[in-house]
Order: structure tokens, then sequence, then C-alpha cells
């Protein structure tokens, strides 16, 4: 099971992102567990996650869901700036 970092910009602020329950609602059922969170303190618009993926094909398939795209909607996620790097 690989760990993923995935990281992104964020226009409703951290606390709104952080304590957002749609990350664990939308990533749970794929398979995504262990996820952490993380906040550049040079610039909160900036944000990560690092998520243990069970199956990563199943969860990129999932990133382009209208399911998806609400969440990421609602937590303030730029989806642009959505970079996803895997562990190897």
């Amino acid at each position: 099971m690989p760990t993923v970092v995935a990281y992104h910009d964020i226009s409703k602020g951290a606390d709104h992102w952080l304590s957002s329950p749609r990350r664990d609602a939308v990533f749970a059922p794929l398979g995504v567990s262990n996820i952490r969170t993380f906040v550049d303190p040079q610039d909160p618009t900036r944000v990560a996650v690092v998520m243990d993926v069970e199956d990563m094909d199943r969860v990129m398939a999932a990133m382009d869901s209208p399911e998806m795209a609400s969440a990421m909607e609602h937590d303030g996620v730029v989806p642009e700036s959505v970079r996803i790097l895997v562990e190897r």
C-alpha cells in the first residue's frame, strides 16, 4: 500500500480546510487511510495531505467524479493546483 502526498492551494482558509469532514467522507470509501494534514506556516493557503492508499487507480478515477469535485469545492481546494506524489 503506497503512501501518497497530495498538495494544493486553498481559498477558504486553513481552519476551514482542517476542520472539514468531507476529506474523510470522500476518501474512506476508496480505501484511503491514515490521512494526515499539513499547513505551510509561511503561507497558510498551501496545504498537503499524506495518506495510505489501497488502490491508486481507484483514487485517481475518483478525482474526476462529481462527489470529489463537490468535496473539493466545499473545502476550498483550488483544483488546478493539486499535485500528487506516490511513494516508490
